[in-house]
């Protein structure tokens, strides 16, 4: 190898060398530290303090969206003491099922005796998918629920859509049991206040 070849060669390395090493120091100097996450049983517990059987009729305390409880560092999901239910998917479905449209007719029901609170629907997904495929498939899910609850006599302008596709999970196992709980629109009452 002449001495021009193994120069060039010791440059293009240098070269590779430094670049690696800045990007790595951009990478960690870029990293922010997160808080312990904790564990599911315990973030499941703490949904569950509240009792389930509160009367719902005249509720009027705003709940918290997904991505507000995931910056408060809260677990993500909907507690059981609230008044509209989720609603869940089969894989790769945004079809309404027969227990769907069940918890759909409670809620609507809800929304009938509470007329000053309006609704953000939430579409989730499993993690199965590209993040692209996933948001799509979540906003077809949020838009399902949010006719069929038009269908049932609710004011379409009560009602909002957003997407997350698999970005907040509430399960984060990789198995079908816990895909199955990703796959849900989420139902989150928002009040007006009333002079």
């Amino acid at each position: 190898m002449s001495y021009e070849n193994r120069e060039r060669n010791y440059c293009t390395w240098q070269f590779c060398l430094g670049l690696s090493a800045a990007t790595l120091l951009a990478l960690t100097g870029c990293s922010a530290s997160k808080p312990p996450e904790k564990p599911l049983a315990a973030a499941h517990a703490q949904q569950d303090v509240e009792p389930a059987s509160k009367p719902f009729a005249s509720a009027s305390v705003a709940q918290s969206s997904s991505l507000d409880q995931l910056q408060q560092g809260k677990p993500v999901g909907t507690d059981r003491s609230s008044p509209l239910k989720d609603i869940y998917f089969e894989f790769d479905r945004y079809d309404l099922n027969p227990s769907g449209r069940e918890t759909l007719q409670a809620d609507a029901e809800w929304l009938k005796q509470n007329p000053s609170a309006s609704v953000q629907i939430e579409g989730h997904c499993d993690e199965r998918g590209t993040a692209e495929y996933n948001l799509a498939l979540g906003a077809k899910r949020a838009e399902a629920a949010k006719e069929y609850l038009t269908t049932l006599g609710i004011d379409g302008e009560r009602l909002s859509t957003i997407s997350y596709g698999q970005e907040l999970p509430v399960c984060s196992e990789h198995n079908e049991d816990c895909w199955q709980k990703n796959r849900h629109d989420r139902f989150v009452s928002k009040f007006e206040a009333t002079s």
